[in-house]
């Protein structure tokens, strides 16, 4: 399904249409909606709408910048959530999609039953730690603009991030891979300079006002985004931090029945139930 907001057509999937309660999912960087399938298959209670972010998929990829600042990506969200009459749902966020779920769930509270983040951070919390990063961003788009998509993908799948993707079936590889060399060049250049973690303002001291619950979900294999969850837990008021064992950065793709097993205890215990 493709819906207009804020003048982007933007790519949405919806498992079980006919339920009414729902769960959003948001993906990270390089992927799609199609990186949330072996999850859906595991919800059979609850409508899952998942959506491709501005500059991904089959979500329009502008040139124009501005498009992708994350304040951009919070309204679109909002016009997107008005015309599928969503009013309360849980929201599901992976790392650059964590911190865009993040985001939008300190603007929009209400909107939220409860919050469940799978390795994403708040943010850098100093002015030069982003700006080194938007330096570093920079330099890795235009590295994507001028060698190609191909390039790209071949150096990121090996970065130390995903270094336990590499235990993965191989065919689980390729569906990772093929995801990521579906993108645009232009989408992803421009993702990490609108949103990336540089461009992104700091949440981390807006977290102690937050009055959702939240869920931190993250592989014990992924050191540095475990050890950011666990300051998370300490500055939220309502929070449960899961640290999943033999897998590391992304958890429902590594192992996507214990991921679904987390997010079902989750919503249990915080009292949201299909």
């Amino acid at each position: 399904m493709i819906l207009q907001a804020r003048g982007i057509n933007v790519n949405i999937q919806i498992w079980n249409e006919h339920l009414t309660e729902t769960i959003v999912l948001l993906h990270g960087f390089t992927g799609t909606v199609k990186t949330w399938g072996k999850t859906a298959s595991q919800f059979s209670d609850y409508r899952l709408v998942a959506i491709d972010l501005v500059g991904h998929g089959q979500t329009e990829a502008p040139e124009d910048v501005s498009h992708y600042s994350m304040e951009e990506q919070i309204e679109i969200l909002e016009n997107l959530f008005y015309q599928l009459k969503l009013n309360q749902f849980i929201l599901i966020g992976y790392s650059l999609g964590g911190r865009v779920a993040l985001s939008y769930t300190v603007k929009f509270p209400e909107r939220i039953q409860q919050l469940i983040l799978e390795s994403a951070s708040p943010g850098l919390k100093t002015e030069e730690e982003r700006m080194a990063r938007r330096k570093g961003d920079e330099e890795l788009a235009k590295s994507i603009e001028q060698n190609g998509l191909q390039s790209f993908v071949q150096k990121w799948e090996n970065i130390p991030l995903f270094h336990s993707q590499k235990n993965l079936p191989i065919a689980v590889q390729q569906a990772v891979r093929k995801e990521r060399l579906s993108q645009s060049e232009i989408g992803l250049a421009n993702s990490l300079r609108g949103m990336g973690t540089g461009a992104q303002q700091s949440l981390w001291d807006q977290l102690d006002q937050l009055n959702r619950p939240v869920t931190l979900i993250t592989g014990m294999l992924d050191e540095k985004f475990c050890n950011i969850a666990q300051e998370m837990k300490l500055r939220l008021p309502f929070a449960e931090l899961r640290l999943v064992e033999n897998v590391g950065h992304a958890i429902h793709v590594e192992n996507p029945k214990q991921f679904a097993t987390i997010v079902k205890d989750a919503i249990e215990f915080n009292g949201t139930t299909g």
